[in-house]
């Protein structure tokens, strides 16, 4: 596919599927890369359209599409959503069991499967009986930023994820977090084997969220106050953030007791 025919391509997979009419800075930019056969790093907001990056990609290649993700839950939210807007989707992992999981491994072959979500562990074991007959057509890393011991969440077994470059040289990386300073962002590449990859960045400002630090207070002032301000905004949803679980339980009790839910 031509650059000509891609962007036409990818913003009719957009309104067929997504509804939009539009990308989001630099989603069409990290989809060309991608679909050009180089590696990416994708650094965006949770909520920023990280996801389309390699599921447009997917879609519009031949093939399957593997992604990586730590968490099942996470899987089963991509994999539900992407099912109920008819993209043949699926995952394999430990709480399904192994006959359905080979039945999976089964559609991928046959190609039936555009998308399929896997964990870091599962993946390292299912890819040594996976036969050179199986076309993938990315490599989606999301959470990249476990594979870094500078990340704020390192998980050991996604630095095995380096084994990818060396079996895939000619599948596209696509590495995915929506936090990583610098010196993260270089071990996930150094990590991954993917030097050359290129870096989509967009800004993390949000212009609708305003922070205020309040310090040095005692207990009751700060059960004043956020009474104050729970008062002064009735009707509207907003979230206490507490220490521990027990500050947790006082701080819902003491607020019931105020009339407030």
């Amino acid at each position: 596919m031509n650059n000509s025919d891609l962007k036409p391509r990818a913003l009719g997979v957009l309104r067929r599927f997504y509804g939009y009419n539009s990308f989001y800075p630099l989603q069409f930019e990290a989809i060309q890369c991608v679909m050009q056969g180089n590696d990416a790093v994708i650094l965006m907001p949770t909520g920023g359209g990280k996801s389309l990056c390699f599921q447009i990609p997917a879609l519009l290649s031949d093939g399957c599409a593997i992604i990586i993700s730590p968490l099942l839950a996470l899987m089963k939210d991509q994999v539900d959503a992407l099912q109920a807007m008819g993209i043949p989707a699926a995952s394999v992992n430990s709480a399904q069991s192994d006959s359905f999981n080979r039945q999976v491994i089964e559609q991928v072959y046959a190609g039936r499967i555009k998308l399929l979500y896997i964990s870091p562990e599962r993946l390292l074991t299912e890819i040594e009986q996976w036969s050179g007959e199986m076309k993938i057509s990315l490599f989606a890393i999301d959470e990249a930023h476990c594979i870094s011991q500078w990340g704020h969440d390192f998980r050991p077994e996604y630095t095995q994820l380096a084994t990818l470059r060396q079996r895939f040289p000619s599948v596209p990386i696509m590495a995915l977090t929506a936090t990583a300073d610098r010196l993260t962002r270089d071990d996930i590449s150094r990590q991954l084997g993917i030097p050359n990859a290129r870096l989509f960045m967009t800004s993390f400002d949000r212009p609708n969220i305003r922070l205020n630090v309040v310090s040095n207070i005692s207990s009751t002032d700060k059960m004043k106050m956020i009474t104050r301000f729970i008062t002064a905004h009735r009707g509207e949803s907003g979230i206490i953030y507490c220490l521990r679980r027990t500050d947790t339980e006082k701080m819902a009790t003491r607020l019931r007791s105020l009339g407030f839910n």
